[in-house]
């Protein structure tokens, strides 16, 4: 079923209910969502016994069934309507034509296009989440909102999924098991949305970072390194500065505006242009793995999904435009090979046009929009347009991938751009000598490295598959007798490139195995007595199935095929 029409009726129901306990609370905006809907506040800081009366109050107005009626009305008419309510006459100033439309339900009245359900009774059940704090219509410089989220369903077996699902979720918080793993810190001194990676993060950031190295190296790019910051001269020449300036960094030296790189397309123009290019060289490919930093607005940052300083595998392509459709077809391939291959995750496809907010010429986007549609049609890929969410400079394919939850996650984004070339006047000579333009593809496979690796930890739960695990196996001596056998097996393990610790602690065996297990450990090997002896180890794996008489030679061999082929 589409929910999106169930959800914005059950948001009005949530204003209304609001309404009748609070009077003075002024409305803001209340739509649906990805999952749910939420309605926003002013003039109330919601507590927890707040929502309960609230989500009371709107079982009552459902039991009610008051009908959902549709209106249109004069501006002045909606003006005198909703004299007490400021921000609805912000909302209603620009909006454009003489005519708006509002709904009814019951005694409450809310300025809105719709459309909505026949009556509030077709509302089965419904339960509010949670309140955020969120600036008005986003903007900082806004009054501060009170955002009640809330989910509703036809169904009860609906909604007590979706409510196990988002106990599991919090399970696997990425922050709390971030904490618990050791992975990451966010420290108020250093600020927020600035994340530091621990040793264990580091190593998962390593392993994200060799896979793609492999991935580059399988598709002939070749990587460089840019500098951070860069006068903004170059930022206005890429477009960045117009169309994206709120969300960088600015800083003057000596009269001389600079900015933090939020964008590394800019940089690796610099190095194609850096000498002559024939047709025979392209298509030129670089790749990157390069820290931006971009302004976000502080209640949307949340740990590593969100953030200001984000590490991205960038890569740009320099083609022709007879190349487009191949080069294309490679990373469409190559996406899908990681993300489903490696991370047997399910995966849609996006194909994202021409934005509000633009550079460019209509022509140049229906070409370049073209371009897209067509690689995609010819593979036979699967697509759902998005109008209006490409990049500013160009269309976008997006790949979503399903984790284990069942949550959809942007991940991957393939972009054509025939306008950065425009703006910095590439070249290369043709076959028959005259000078032509080539077409650039920005490509980034997982994106940001931070969002990515906070997506995996949910993912996996933190219990990642042995080639992207921390720490791949602990070493667990009985007693202290077993810990020079113990030591000599963990040097054997370390000497082959395996990540493995040694608990050489004097605790019990049952405790050190349950602390292996809390940090998610793959394996175990435990030496005891026996184990020397017969120059042998018992392996235990997540699961707490046992193996003994094991052979280390043989485990180590098992071991490092598992992590080779990147097996789940």
């Amino acid at each position: 079923m589409d929910y999106e029409v169930y959800w914005h009726s059950s948001a009005h129901v949530l204003a209304a209910a609001v309404k009748r306990l609070w009077p003075d609370v002024k409305l803001g905006i209340g739509p649906a969502i990805e999952k749910g809907f939420y309605y926003e506040f002013y003039g109330r800081t919601f507590s927890k016994e707040d929502l309960e009366r609230i989500e009371e109050e709107m079982r009552k107005i459902i039991k009610e069934d008051p009908k959902f009626i549709r209106k249109e009305i004069s501006k002045k008419e909606a003006e005198k309507l909703f004299k007490d309510e400021p921000f609805k006459l912000e909302l209603l100033r620009k909006m454009e034509g003489e005519k708006v439309s509002i709904y009814e339900t019951g005694d409450f009245v809310d300025l809105c296009k719709g459309p909505h359900l026949r009556s509030a009774g077709e509302i089965k059940h419904v339960k509010l989440l949670r309140v955020n704090a969120a600036y008005w219509l986003g903007d900082e410089k806004n009054p501060m909102m009170q955002r009640i989220y809330g989910i509703s369903f036809k169904t009860k077996k609906e909604m007590e999924e979706f409510l196990r699902m988002l106990e599991e979720a919090e399970k696997r918080d990425h922050r709390k098991i971030g904490k618990q793993l050791d992975l990451f810190g966010l420290y108020e001194l250093v600020g927020p949305g600035l994340p530091i990676l621990h040793p264990k993060g580091m190593t998962i950031r390593k392993e994200l970072v060799k896979l793609m190295r492999e991935v580059n190296d399988r598709l002939d790019f070749q990587e460089v390194y840019t500098p951070h910051v860069a006068k903004c001269e170059l930022w206005r020449r890429s477009g960045h500065y117009e169309a994206y300036k709120e969300n960088m960094f600015i800083f003057k030296v000596n009269k001389e505006e600079w900015g933090i790189k939020a964008m590394n397309c800019p940089f690796h123009i610099q190095v194609y242009k850096s000498r002559a290019r024939s047709y025979r060289d392209l298509p030129v490919r670089y790749s990157e793995f390069a820290t931006v930093y971009r302004r976000e607005k502080s209640g949307e940052l949340s740990g590593l999904l969100r953030v200001i300083s984000l590490t991205q595998d960038d890569h740009h392509i320099f083609a022709r435009e007879d190349q487009i459709k191949e080069e294309v077809e490679k990373l469409v391939r190559a996406s899908i090979d990681v993300l489903k291959g490696i991370f047997k995750m399910r995966v849609k496809v996006k194909l994202s046009t021409k934005p509000e907010k633009h550079i460019g010429s209509d022509e140049i986007w229906e070409k370049a929009t073209n371009a897209l549609k067509s690689c995609l049609e010819e593979m036979k890929v699967e697509y759902e347009l998005k109008e209006g969410e490409g990049a500013f400079y160009g269309p976008k394919i997006d790949f979503d991938a399903m984790d284990s939850l069942g949550r959809w996650w942007q991940l991957t984004t393939i972009q054509l751009d025939f306008f950065m070339p425009q703006r910095f006047e590439l070249e290369y000579v043709d076959k028959d000598g005259s000078k032509r333009r080539p077409v650039m593809i920005h490509w980034a496979l997982l994106g940001s490295l931070e969002r990515f690796m906070g997506v995996m930890i949910e993912h996996y739960a933190g219990k990642f598959p042995l080639w992207l695990s921390p720490v791949q196996v602990r070493v667990l001596p009985i007693t202290d007798r077993n810990v020079n056998y113990g030591r000599k097996v963990w040097g054997r393990l370390k000497s082959k490139g395996i990540r493995a610790e040694l608990d050489d602690s004097r605790n019990t065996l049952q405790y050190k195995i349950r602390e292996a297990q809390l940090q998610k450990i793959p394996y175990m090997v435990i030496v005891g007595d026996k184990e020397e002896k017969g120059k042998s180890i018992a392996v235990r794996d997540r699961s707490g199935k046992t193996k003994y008489g094991i052979k280390l030679n043989d485990f180590i061999k098992d071991l490092l095929k598992k992590i080779e082929e990147r097996s789940v």
